[in-house]
């Protein structure tokens, strides 16, 4: 029997799937609050002197295309049927992503929002922007908007997912990411779209 084969016949760890997949809606939870809190100016955080998180964007966007990189190694070992490269792979994806999660957050709890469009950098866009802006803003918001939903949707599935290989899972683990790889593939291509959209705005 093939390493791979023998791989595939390891034993389900059900009752460590099931306190995961627990762990995977609470967490699921905290995170969708926070994003719906962090762009409210009344729960801005003030940082001491000094301190400014105005290079993090750069390092979301590089974060983003690292996962996406990752996700596409991932699908071609496993295809090959290169276990451990597979696993490396979507550890990269994972950490990547837990990495992007933080810097984001921390990030928009701490600094205003920049706008697309606002060339006075005065956090209004008026009309003269948005004709300025053009059909650039349309696609900006096209991007931006499929990309908050769809991280939004698929967080749980991208857990689950992960929690079905490690648990050793392979039927589920498989099933799901049939569809979930081209989803969590998709937000993190378009990250670094939406970034370097916005750019000239920061």
């Amino acid at each position: 029997m093939s390493s791979y084969n023998e791989f595939l016949q390891r034993e389900p760890k059900l009752a460590l799937s099931q306190t995961l997949k627990t762990v995977a809606w609470v967490l699921t939870a905290v995170v969708l609050v926070l994003v719906g809190l962090m762009r409210r100016p009344e729960l801005k955080i003030a940082l001491p002197d000094g301190i400014n998180f105005g290079f993090l964007p750069p390092v979301h966007a590089m974060l983003n295309s690292v996962v996406a990189i990752a996700l596409v190694v991932a699908v071609l070992a496993i295809k090959n049927k290169k276990v451990k490269l597979h696993t490396r792979a979507i550890n990269v994806a994972m950490i990547s992503s837990v990495l992007f999660l933080l810097c984001y957050v921390a990030y928009h709890f701490t600094t205003s929002e920049t706008l697309f469009g606002d060339l006075n950098g005065d956090g209004v866009v008026d009309e003269q922007e948005k004709l300025e802006a053009g059909s650039a803003r349309t696609v900006y918001f096209v991007f931006l908007i499929s990309h908050i939903v769809l991280a939004g949707v698929s967080l749980p599935f991208i857990l689950f997912t992960w929690i079905n290989g490690v648990t050793n899972q392979f039927a589920k683990h498989k099933k799901l990411a049939r569809w979930v790889f081209p989803v969590w593939l998709y937000v993190a291509v378009t990250g670094p779209i939406c970034y370097f959209l916005l750019k000239p705005y920061y």
